[in-house]
């Protein structure tokens, strides 16, 4: 049996960050459409357009935060 080892994130840098940024782009997705639900169900367009605000906020303070640290 071969050994087959997964890289470690210390060892590929560019591995963790786009499993990072994955991860980013999939909560976005995933508070877009929640927001969409929620819509859908209250009948108002209030609370959609709230999320997408919410989910644009968001992702600029979590891109503005992690260019600060650099």
């Amino acid at each position: 049996m071969p050994n087959t080892r997964l890289p470690d994130e210390a060892k590929d840098p560019r591995r963790a960050a786009n499993r990072r940024t994955a991860l980013i782009l999939m909560s976005i997705a995933l508070v877009f459409f929640g927001g969409i639900i929620a819509a859908q169900y209250t009948g108002g367009t209030t609370i959609g357009i709230g999320v997408v605000g919410f989910g644009i906020i968001g992702f600029l303070l979590v891109v503005i935060e992690r260019n600060g640290r650099k």
